[in-house]
């Protein structure tokens, strides 16, 4: 089975397994790609909606990723799906495949390359320098804005 990302309809994407999505991918598409929803729901995608427990599973990997903040809501809901169902997660979206590696979830992508390899990211402050192992509003020794880097 593949749980289908916004992606997967946004590039006309076609398979030959099971399928399955989420309610708020269908939210998120307007115009020819919400036809496609519909087409692909129309010839027996199932509608997944997973559990709190699943979801909270998503949040807790991504917080050790350092990739929970730039993840949606529907992103944390398409992993906790694909984890749920144990089915390959279809997406283009790097934050999402970092995260799924880090769950075991399998992945295909669509129009990109794949990530290389799993990360933990460190968040470094603009204005003194210093590195954190979690993402925070702004520096607690400074104040200052942090942003996301490789540690590697």
């Amino acid at each position: 089975m593949e749980v289908l990302d916004s992606s997967a309809f946004i590039h006309g994407y076609d398979s030959d397994d099971r399928t399955a999505s989420i309610p708020a991918v269908q939210a998120e598409l307007t115009g020819e790609t919400a036809l496609r929803f519909d087409a692909e729901e129309g010839a027996g995608m199932h509608i997944h909606v997973p559990g709190e427990g699943a979801i909270d599973r998503v949040r807790n990997a991504a917080e050790e990723t350092g990739d929970l903040a730039e993840l949606s809501d529907t992103d944390l809901r398409l992993l906790a799906a694909a984890f749920e169902l144990d089915a390959t997660l279809v997406t283009d979206d790097y934050a999402m495949q970092n995260v799924a590696e880090r769950m075991d979830v399998r992945v295909r992508v669509i129009a990109r390359e794949g990530i290389a390899e799993e990360r933990d990211w460190q968040f470094q402050c603009a204005g003194c320098g210093r590195t954190f192992d979690e993402n925070r509003d702004r520096c607690p020794i400074c104040g200052s804005d942090l942003t996301r880097k490789n540690p590697a």
